[in-house]
């Protein structure tokens, strides 16, 4: 399956640089898989296309100040740390998985990242990951991050420094739990969401299940591979109470349609929950899963999805085109193109039934 089929052209201004304000008031095009019929409409009237029993499956992740700024310590050169998994401690130390930019990192270097935190480079993985020590710890190491640490902004989004301190509580969903904190990018679907909007879904008769996916560094890494299926992405924590794997299971048992808001919550519920149709979880998860999905995938539990506008040959849009047909999506991201919708992280959404 070839790369240059989830490609496609777009002009440079339809990239979204702010999130719509409310944001509910963003626009959302809802598209029939079965006719390929597309109309358009603003995200507040997302419960005008939902059915009473419908399940919306949200992801609960909190965006951690993972961007973290600094010099070498000797040369000065400049380094940034991104924080993406932390790590069993063998001794001593914080050790986190982390993409380090900047020039030639290697083992062995130590980065001054202020307020007497420091990094140190233990091991290398592949594609710019390494692991990485830090003289810190537990609640020092935590005050330290808050402090220093900033929103790790994709790099498509071209901002100040007003638009980094913005960035604060734009850059999560108004459902992001504190004791969920663990994603270096936003489940940016959920970002529409408003307290009104989801409480007028519940009124509706739509219930809400939470779930946890901490988005890890396969968001920032393009698909290289030209053909997709020799691709692997990254591991990426799930955790989810086995109460919450037997509810969804249930309610996919009785019809109720199982609506993903973004393609995160498809990955929990094709990458986890899915695991239970046929026996009950008696535990609850918290594992790493990797779960790759492009067109040819056997969908089990999704029963509709709720997603922004995606990067041309990424691991996200051969999802959205594994669930609603590669041909149709390309229909769809030509006209939103032609419609002036706003793209990516910031932009407009789409809901796909």
């Amino acid at each position: 399956m070839d790369l240059a089929n989830f490609d496609y052209y777009l002009p440079p201004e339809l990239i979204a640089q702010t999130p719509a304000e409310p944001r509910d008031q963003a626009r959302l095009m809802v598209v029939d898989r079965q006719t390929g019929f597309r109309q358009g409409a603003i995200f507040s009237q997302l419960p005008d296309f939902l059915q009473i029993g419908d399940v919306l499956l949200i992801n609960n992740s909190k965006v951690l100040p993972a961007r973290l700024l600094g010099h070498k310590v000797g040369s000065g050169g400049r380094i940034e740390i991104l924080l993406e998994q932390k790590l069993s401690q063998p001794n001593n130390g914080e050790y986190w998985r982390c993409l380090v930019g900047g020039t030639r990192p290697g083992i062995g270097l130590v980065v001054d990242l202020g307020d007497n935190l420091q990094a140190e480079i233990m091991a290398a993985e592949t594609d710019g990951v390494f692991v990485v020590k830090f003289n810190q710890t537990g609640t020092d190491f935590w005050s330290a991050i808050y402090r220093l640490g900033q929103m790790p902004l994709p790099p498509y989004i071209k901002t100040d420094q007003i638009g980094l301190q913005r960035a604060v509580n734009d850059y999560q969903t108004i459902y992001a739990k504190a004791d969920k904190i663990g994603s270096v990018a936003a489940p940016t679907a959920g970002l529409h969401f408003t307290e009104t909007l989801l409480r007028q879904l519940k009124n509706q008769g739509v219930d809400i299940i939470e779930a946890t996916l901490h988005v890890g560094l396969g968001t920032f890494a393009p698909v290289r591979q030209q053909n997709i299926k020799d691709q692997r992405l990254h591991d990426e924590m799930v955790d989810i109470r086995a109460e919450t794997i037997n509810k969804l299971i249930n309610y996919h048992r009785q019809g109720r349609r199982i609506i993903a808001v973004g393609t995160t919550a498809v990955r929990i519920l094709e990458g986890v929950v899915a695991k239970f149709i046929d026996k009950p979880a008696d535990k609850d998860w918290l594992a790493p899963i990797n779960l790759f999905i492009y067109p040819g995938f056997k969908f089990k539990l999704l029963g509709g999805l709720v997603t922004n506008f995606h990067l041309p040959k990424s691991s996200l849009i051969m999802l959205v085109s594994a669930w609603a047909g590669t041909k149709l999506i390309k229909q769809a991201y030509q006209e939103a193109v032609e419609q002036h919708y706003r793209f990516f992280s910031y932009g407009d959404a789409m809901l796909l039934v």
